[in-house]
């Protein structure tokens, strides 16, 4: 079961915001939702790297009829991360479950259900989400590793922000939950 505090000891339902000085170019600049972390390692989709694809384009490659399809032609698919690339994952609001959904907390939910984007294209899909191809993951201690190098801060999830189309500052305004002004720490941090 997901987690919204601490007490576990993993990082279920956060945001994770790429600091300046992270130096993989794939992440760089990044927000990742991170949507599975136990002991076995982590999960987690980019939500502020658009591809050129749109969401028009993916319902044309599953031949999924869609009424209105110029609607979709501006809704971006993001580049999820570096792992599987070539599956789609769609992260939404609570409501109606589809097959393969896992509830991450009681209000958003992750699906990799064609039948989602079906329901989509027909205007019966969820009123939030975005659709990302491919995912990012870090083995067991990989991701912790990582957080106490300094490459990533970790802040709580906020929904409007999550499924935000304004992508270019969705970094800026996830490290804001925290307090924190990007554009001040250096690329060089290093350890206190």
């Amino acid at each position: 079961m997901a987690t919204d505090n601490f007490e576990s000891g993993f990082l279920e339902n956060q945001f994770l915001i790429a600091m300046p000085q992270l130096e993989d170019p794939y992440f760089a600049n990044t927000v990742t939702y991170l949507w599975r972390h136990n002991e076995e390692g982590a999960l987690g989709i980019v939500i502020n790297k658009p591809l050129q694809a749109s969401v028009a384009d993916i319902f044309d490659e599953l031949d999924i009829v869609c009424p209105s399809a110029g609607a979709f032609r501006t809704e971006h698919v993001l580049a999820g991360g570096p792992v599987e690339r070539d599956k789609g994952f769609i992260i939404h609001d609570a409501g109606e479950s589809w097959e393969s959904s896992i509830a991450v907390t009681p209000s958003i939910t992750i699906c990799t259900s064609r039948t989602i984007l079906q329901d989509i294209a027909r205007g019966d899909g969820p009123k939030n989400y975005l659709v990302a191809l491919g995912c990012a993951g870090w083995e067991a201690g990989q991701l912790e590793r990582e957080i106490s190098e300094n490459a990533w801060l970790t802040a709580p999830v906020d929904a409007d922000l999550l499924f935000s189309k304004d992508y270019a500052n969705k970094a800026e305004a996830a490290a804001a939950i925290l307090g924190i002004d990007m554009q001040q720490i250096s690329p060089a941090a290093g350890h206190s």
